[in-house]
């Protein structure tokens, strides 16, 4: 609930009013729960795709899901030599030909594994003589009784309708699946060490928890008005922007977009002025592109929030910035997706609650698409 004392907006006991916030909080429990209780099943999945040789890798799926398959794309295809395509599940049927020459692996992602877009998707993919990998939270649901594989995220119920929980851990999982297939091609030893990095994962999101979670609130009390809210971020993180618009388009009632940074400039820029807020995400190696353009946006009247690696070199764009969020240093570009999501996630429901909304059942929106 919002409490006001002295003349100035306080939140007070909210945490766990609702599912949205509780649900966030759970997400290091969740992945532990992926890497602990799916691990050996990936292990058997990977086995099984590498042994079938696949020419090419579709990926589908609707809204987060889908978000969750562009992040996955970077990860698969950076780490094997795999050709990986991701196509939203409503336009599947339309961008693959009715004739599939070449040896094809769909996975389809959904949170319930009943999404009708998803579901057709997959029943298409089939019907081309492509084989199915289900990404499902559901392990009983229609599309994993579809697939020749299935991969269960052990996120636990999720209750709120905008996905958060569900998204970190299905990224888990995948990413999970991309190193036991590239230990299959490349020495083992060197893969060790990458998936001892993932799985430091739910640590450092406690992390942000508890030392970014006070200030994520303020900011969202501060920019709760801004609109349009403008998001940018590249290669894997492209994603992660698409994936904050939502939640913030759906839970707050703004308009939001993302985009890939420098895709911005062309046209859109046109669009900023004091009413903005641009949040930018930017990994270590992309500091000085961000505080450069942070310096853009400001001189339209922008504000700009910036969510970066807690290291001495990203101090130009915290100093370019109106405001930043550090997240744990030492983490692969490739899984920076499950870590810059998190602030956002959390602002987006903050900004959602000081605006007077529920952030569990937005409006016209319903947990499973039919």
């Amino acid at each position: 609930m919002i409490l006001k004392s002295s003349g100035e907006t306080k939140l007070a006991t909210i945490e766990y009013c609702h599912h949205m916030v509780r649900e966030i909080l759970e997400e290091p429990s969740a992945l532990r729960k992926t890497i602990s209780e799916e691990e050996g099943n990936i292990k058997k999945v990977a086995f099984e795709i590498e042994a079938k040789k696949y020419d090419i890798v579709y990926i589908t799926g609707s809204g987060t899901s889908y978000h969750a398959g562009l992040a996955s794309q970077y990860a698969l295809s950076s780490l094997t030599d795999l050709i990986v395509s991701t196509i939203p599940a409503s336009e599947f049927q339309r961008w693959i030909p009715a004739v599939v020459t070449r040896k094809a692996l769909l996975m389809a992602i959904s949170q319930s594994g009943e999404s009708t877009d998803v579901v057709n998707a997959a029943k298409a993919a089939l019907k081309r003589g492509i084989d199915l990998l289900a990404v499902t939270n559901t392990s009983e649901s229609t599309l994993a009784s579809l697939a020749n594989y299935v991969i269960s995220p052990k996120s636990g119920r999720e209750i709120a309708v905008p996905a958060t929980k569900t998204y970190v851990t299905q990224l888990m999982a995948i990413f999970m699946l991309s190193l036991e297939i590239a230990a299959l091609r490349e020495q083992k030893s060197k893969i060790d060490n990458v998936k001892r990095e993932l799985y430091n994962v739910p640590q450092a999101i406690e992390k942000i928890f508890k030392s970014s979670r006070e200030n994520i609130r303020e900011a969202a009390e501060k920019y709760k008005d801004k609109n349009p809210m403008f998001i940018l971020g590249s290669g894997p993180n492209y994603a992660t922007a698409l994936e904050a618009a939502l939640k913030l388009k759906e839970t707050c009632m703004v308009f939001a977009e993302g985009f890939a940074a420098r895709e911005f400039l062309h046209g859109p820029i046109r669009l900023v002025d004091e009413k903005t807020l641009m949040i930018l995400i930017s990994p270590s190696d992309e500091v000085e592109e961000y505080a450069d353009l942070s310096k853009r946006f400001k001189g339209f009247g922008a504000n700009v929030i910036s969510i970066l690696e807690e290291t001495e070199g990203s101090r130009p764009l915290m100093e370019a910035s109106d405001g930043f969020i550090s997240i744990p240093a030492g983490f692969s570009k490739i899984f920076s997706p499950i870590l810059f999501i998190v602030p956002i996630q959390l602002f987006t429901y903050y900004v959602s609650v000081f605006r007077g909304l529920n952030p569990d059942n937005p409006e016209k929106l319903v947990k499973v698409v039919k």
